[in-house]
């Protein structure tokens, strides 16, 4: 009943802590060649910052060794890997892939301002056509060079339901000092992306770690990312009402972790967690009664706020992989795991959660990844740009019958 397709997904992983980035990467290739059993269709490089000028000779001897043209990766502030996060010291993560079915694209992007905003440039001409169904973007860029979140609305309008999963690099405190790479080229701004057509078992897991408290509300005045009005009364006065009504134990949380989601869909009767895009609220103008958030609005929206602790994200992102362990029409195969780094530690009271949450209910599938400076992932058919977030592409095969 459990047996996988002979035409099956494999992943590998491992994690080194080698002070040394050629030692770290020759355990990580004798790894991973054993697990795999032949040559890897892609491969994803995380290092922490101690590495950065070994990435280009690291990625190359990946690319040598597990016989691919297709790796990319970047430097991590923590880096994930074999149910671990290594927060701030040295460490490499390799994953690595055989995708029989797909079909794999990798390339740079950069960002160029033009007198209309900007675009999005580097797309190879092969990818002018249609996208077949099972496509997918990974994505890796650099924070202070890349937007993001541009891409991502690109995407929603040009390429709807195509999934956008990844992170940007961190562990650089200025612009110019994170690193990805692309084959064994090194760059210290734009993106690196990997484009995977036919990889119909790749599901996304976008916990926002929020819960919506009071009820939802219609917004009726607003002015870019100023909420005015919510259900014709001033924005402010109905965020009162519904702090009135949460017990004392929420309300000390309101006054640390307040949020504002915007719903997604509109064409639901009811919403629930998991039905926003959650954004955080920057502040209030008691003067006119106004709540500022980091979103854009328009009137006729619905919006709910939300509040956020270790405790509420710890349950939403279980929840979110429960889920998907009890869809028994697939095997989790392996997963690429893009976590905020104001995650870990420094949210929750124990180290190396949301890579055990991965281990605790996918099982001990290979898994990898980072702290991310920013985290991309769908919610509902939609891609965005996440703070806060954990973002899991989870590798699946089909069970037989």
């Amino acid at each position: 009943m459990n047996a996988t397709r002979p035409n099956s997904i494999r992943c590998a992983a491992h994690l080194s802590t080698a002070a040394d980035a050629a030692i770290a990467i020759s355990e990580c290739v004798d790894s991973i060649r054993l697990q795999l059993g032949g040559p890897a269709s892609v491969v994803f490089l995380f290092a922490s910052p101690h590495f950065g000028e070994q990435l280009g000779q690291a990625a190359a001897e990946l690319a040598r060794q597990l016989e691919t043209v297709h790796v990319l990766g970047c430097t991590g502030e923590s880096i994930v890997g074999a149910g671990r996060e290594v927060e701030s010291e040295r460490a490499i993560a390799v994953w690595a892939a055989i995708l029989p079915e797909a079909s794999l694209t990798s390339f740079p992007l950069s960002f160029t301002r033009t007198a209309e905003g900007g675009a999005i440039e580097g797309w190879p001409d092969e990818l002018s056509g249609e996208w077949p169904e099972g496509s997918a973007l990974l994505l890796l860029g650099d924070p202070y060079s890349f937007p993001a979140d541009v891409l991502a609305e690109r995407l929603n309008e040009d390429r709807p339901g195509v999934p956008l999963l990844g992170g940007m690099a961190s562990g650089g405190g200025t612009p110019g000092e994170t690193r990805l790479v692309l084959g064994d080229r090194v760059l210290a701004e734009g993106a690196v992306a990997v484009l995977l057509r036919g990889v119909t078992g790749l599901r996304s897991v976008v916990s926002q770690g929020c819960r919506p408290i009071g009820k939802p509300f219609v917004v009726t005045k607003t002015e870019r990312n100023v909420l005015l009005e919510l259900g014709g009364l001033p924005a402010l006065s109905q965020l009162k009402k519904v702090f009135d009504e949460l017990p004392n134990c929420e309300k000390q949380m309101f006054q640390r972790g307040l949020h504002v989601g915007r719903v997604v869909s509109e064409y639901r009767e009811s919403f629930e967690a998991g039905d926003f895009l959650v954004r955080n609220v920057l502040g209030i103008d008691p003067r006119n009664g106004s709540i500022v958030a980091g979103d854009f609005f328009r009137p006729g929206q619905t919006v709910q706020f939300h509040l956020r602790d270790h405790e509420t994200a710890d349950d939403d992102l279980k929840q979110l992989l429960r889920a998907l362990a009890k869809d028994s029409q697939v095997a989790p195969a392996g997963a690429l795991i893009f976590t905020c780094n104001g995650r870990g530690t420094h949210l929750f009271p124990q180290s190396d959660h949301d890579a055990q949450c991965v281990a605790q209910a996918l099982g001990p599938i290979p898994a990898a990844g980072f702290f991310a400076a920013g985290e991309l992932g769908p919610v509902g058919t939609a891609n965005f740009m996440h703070g806060f977030t954990a973002s899991i592409a989870v590798f699946t095969n089909p069970l037989s019958a």
